[in-house]
Order: C-alpha cells, then structure tokens, then sequence
C-alpha cells in the first residue's frame, strides 16, 4: 500500500506540482494551501471550491495534518495543553496560552529531549527530531487568532533539529502568515546554532536558557556536553551584532540552588552591557529533587538585577494545574493504547 501525501509541511509551490500530479490545474495547488494553512481546514471535505471528484481523490491518497489529538487538558486561565499522536506512534505536546488581546503557542521541536536538564521533564526521554510539517500542525491546532506568538520553547532542543526548524519558521511567515518577530527560539546554548539562525537574516527573536551564571553550576544542571558560558554569551554578542535584536535570557530559579543574591550579582556581570532581558523562571512542579523559592527569594533576586541595569520580569506561568507550564511538557504516552 502507497503512503498517504502528508500536505503541512509543503509549500505552496509544492502544492501545486502536487495538484499536477493528480492531473489537476497548478492553480487547485493554491487553494489547497489557503484551505489548510489560512483557514485551517481538518478534512477535504471543507475545501468547498474543489471539485467533489478531487475531494475525494485526495481523501485516498493525501493527509492534511500528521498530528492527531488524543488528549486535551484545559486550566482554569484557558490555558490549552494538546497532547497529539504522530503517524508512527510517537507523542508530542503543545499548549495553548491566552493572553487577553493576544495567544502564545509553545510548539516543541522534538519527540522528547537529549539535553537531559535535571529539572526538566521533556528530558526523561527522547525519540527523534520533529519534521517541519509536524512543527507546523501543532501551531494549526492550537490556533485560534491571526498572527499568535510562536515560541519553540516546549519539548526538545530546537537548534539540534535546524533545518526542520527554519523550514517551520518559513511556512509560518509565508503561509501561514504568522510574522517572524512573533516567533522565538530558545536554545540551551547550541553555539553553532546561534550562528547559523543569525546568517540567515530571519526576523526572529533568540531565547538562551542559562539557568546559572558559572560553568561549575551549569554543568550540574545541565549534564549534556555544551560549551561553556564564554562561548555561549560570546555567540550572543554576536548575533545581537549581525541582527539587532535584543537577546532574551531565561533563567530558571530553584530553591537553594541557583537563586542567591550572589548568583544574581554573578548573572549581572556576564550580562552587563548586552542588550537583554531576563525572565525569571521559578520552579514549576517537576521532580522532587527540586523546588520554588520563596517569593521573597524571587523578589529579591529580581530586584538584585534590576538595580544592576539589567532588564528583568518574574514570568506569571500559565498552565501549572495541567502540567502546562515551563519544564512540564513530557513524552507522555508512547501509545493511544498505553493510555487507554
């Protein structure tokens, strides 16, 4: 048996030597590519102005989107947490978080996570990297306004899947019409990465997860083999040279750990002069091993930093009750008949 064409992921253009194939005018390729990616269509038989021949026809040797939702979890803020199974069994989660007058969607890059962070559940296990048009169909299934805030912040490290990455980032802009300085990705310090996102002159914003001002530090956080903080703030330096755009870095604070006047006095010396801004983390439920600072432990950091001229915001975390937060997302089933 042929494998079914999986559309997201393709472009427009590809699209349209689809609908060649099948024998139709290049111009079927386009509306295909409205339906999906403008107005967000789940099946054929939505896509009215289609021949009731060819909806058919597609139906038997095409899939729009290579996700399947098989569980949603919905917090008391509207936050929105979609756990979707792959084509090969495989899971993957997304959330969803509303914000008043505009969404977030934390989309994830891979199934699972290889960098291991010790606070982090993504981490517990990892399968592959994500396809681009597996990237995308979680952004078509959580959105619901125009123009959302990606963040590729949820489960895996986005710049070991890169190319699978920027592909995604381009069909957002050009066909889903999301622009790019909405869009952020955040690595744990890929060097190279880093370099690479900055040559390509996409509009993006850049999100480093630090988590510890001192290498020593770090590397009982985060055990995966990664350059130390000179290289990493090095790369920063330079990509805010060749793109002018602020650096965003994320800091996640844990109780008698890493949330110490000192390591704030510590943060602020690397950080001083880069144009930045830090968001503070504080600990959501994860593993035992861990735990949240006292408010008064996040204020204080917080204030330490401030009055250091670094930029600075404790981040209000949605999600928490669902698992939904910063450092929840999990490869949670392996299987639809595992959970059942």
């Amino acid at each position: 048996m042929t494998e079914k064409k999986i559309l997201v992921g393709m472009t427009t253009q590809e699209l349209e030597s689809f609908a060649e194939q099948m024998g139709e005018p290049r111009y079927r390729g386009r509306q295909i590519a409205a339906w999906i990616y403008r107005k967000g269509v789940i099946n054929f038989d939505a896509m009215t102005d289609l021949p009731k021949g060819m909806r058919e026809k597609l139906s038997q040797i095409a899939i729009i989107n290579p996700l399947e939702v098989v569980d949603v979890k919905v917090s008391s803020d509207g936050t929105t947490k979609y756990l979707s199974k792959l084509i090969d069994g495989e899971t993957v989660e997304c959330v969803f978080i509303p914000h008043g007058d505009w969404d977030t969607i934390c989309v994830s890059t891979q199934v699972g996570c290889p960098i291991g962070c010790r606070f982090c559940a993504s981490g517990e296990s990892y399968a592959r990297n994500l396809s681009a048009g597996e990237i995308v169909g979680q952004v078509l299934i959580a959105k619901r306004r125009d123009n959302p805030n990606i963040v590729f912040m949820g489960m895996g490290e986005p710049m070991l899947n890169f190319d699978n990455l920027v592909k995604a980032i381009k069909l957002l802009n050009k066909e889903v019409g999301i622009g790019a300085r909405r869009m952020t990705v955040s690595t744990v310090g890929v060097v190279q990465g880093i370099r690479r996102l900055a040559q390509l002159e996409i509009q993006v914003n850049l999100a480093v997860s630090l988590h510890a001002p001192n290498d020593e530090l770090r590397r009982k956080l985060i055990p995966a083999k990664l350059p130390p903080i000179s290289e990493i703030m090095k790369a920063c330096w330079d990509y805010f040279q060749a793109t002018k755009r602020r650096i965003t870095f994320e800091y996640v604070l844990l109780k008698g750990i890493n949330d110490k006047i000192e390591h704030a006095i510590e943060l602020s010396r690397l950080l001083k002069g880069l144009p930045c801004h830090v968001n503070l983390i504080p600990y959501n439920p994860t593993v035992e091993e861990f735990e949240r600072p006292s408010e008064n432990a996040i204020e204080k950091f917080r204030q330490t930093l401030a009055k250091q001229g670094i930029p600075v915001t404790v981040r209000h975390e949605h999600g928490i009750e669902i698992q939904g937060a910063c450092g929840q997302l999990r490869r949670q089933y392996l299987t639809v008949s595992e959970r059942q």
